[in-house]
């Protein structure tokens, strides 16, 4: 119940208005978010950089509502590959296509992805193209493959969420295709037609995944991180739930699948001590770093998955 209420807080506009205006919610915020400009990001990378870990940058925001301001979104994020690239710093970078116009239009949504993937392509970056909530989990993927088929087969990569029924099958035919994949649990509210509603089911499909991405990726010669570090691997397990990411090392080690072939993904600001500890046993780790002033939907779905943080808000909250 109160997962829910909240995911529906983080889309609800008169919300958003309220809680941006409290101080304490920047102070909260701040632990996931790297910060409000380009400037603060990158110093964020290179300090993980400086620890061996590599990053992915997001720039928030979603859902627009007009052509301008899709392009707009476009422009930043074409602006951070131009800073990644200026900076040498070890990241690439992750888009939501909500935020480039795919709700307003495929079209615009296309041109303005292709603008991106070009840039990244031209210098040698990666494009994880985030997966949303389930109305446009078939589009994405229609829009991630066509980018594909233009030749950007090393630029662009996709997530997949466990809690999905159809996400066996995607990660079947996609693993076909030596398709880089994000795996996550998902982080959306969907019905219990076409989604797990208990844990157990979605911690049990979310195994099942990784076993399948560890054996597509083995069929590929297990592609390492690249020596750049911006290209991932094919399989990244993006999880902060220690039973799932040591399945996923006990499950590659009986397959001999070799480390440097296996990323574990975390969020800025979480656990970053297991993410020091796998970067020590020689794991690729990448830290997804968001920023930008549109932090609230992406600050109240954390607070939904952590109900701690929910609590250390309030009570700060109401101390003054």
């Amino acid at each position: 119940m109160l997962r829910s209420l909240l995911i529906y807080l983080s889309k609800a506009e008169w919300a958003r208005r309220i809680v941006m205006r409290w101080k304490i919610a920047w102070q909260v915020a701040s632990r996931f978010v790297a910060g409000e400009t380009p400037a603060d990001a990158i110093r964020a990378i290179e300090a993980l950089n400086a620890k061996g870990i590599c990053a992915t940058l997001d720039h928030l925001g979603e859902n627009v509502t007009s052509e301008d301001e899709a392009r707009q979104a476009t422009d930043e994020i074409i602006h951070i590959l131009d800073e990644i690239a200026r900076s040498d710093v070890k990241s690439g970078i992750s888009i939501k296509l909500s935020q480039i116009g795919l709700l307003l239009d495929v079209a615009i949504c296309e041109e303005n992805l292709r603008r991106i993937v070009e840039r990244a392509s031209s210098q040698e970056n990666f494009v994880r193209i985030d997966m949303e909530d389930s109305p446009v989990t078939e589009v994405t993927l229609e829009l991630f493959r066509k980018m594909r088929a233009e030749g950007y087969i090393d630029t662009v990569g996709i997530v997949i969420q466990s809690y999905l029924f159809r996400s066996d099958d995607d990660v079947r035919q996609l693993m076909e295709e030596g398709a880089r994949v994000r795996l996550c649990k998902g982080a959306y509210k969907e019905p219990p037609e076409i989604a797990y509603p208990r844990k157990a089911d979605v911690d049990a499909s979310f195994d099942r995944l990784t076993e399948m991405m560890i054996e597509g990726a083995a069929r590929y010669d297990m592609p390492p991180i690249s020596e750049c570090r911006r290209f991932p691997p094919i399989p990244a397990i993006a999880s902060h739930d220690e039973a799932r990411i040591n399945y996923a090392r006990e499950y590659a080690e009986e397959k001999g699948f070799p480390r440097e072939a296996l990323e574990f993904q975390m969020l800025y600001g979480i656990r970053r001590d297991l993410q020091m500890q796998l970067a020590a046993e020689g794991y690729p780790v990448r830290v997804y770093v968001p920023y930008g002033k549109e932090w609230y939907p992406y600050f109240v779905r954390r607070l939904a998955e952590r109900p701690a943080n929910l609590w250390f808000f309030i009570s700060n909250f109401f101390r003054g």
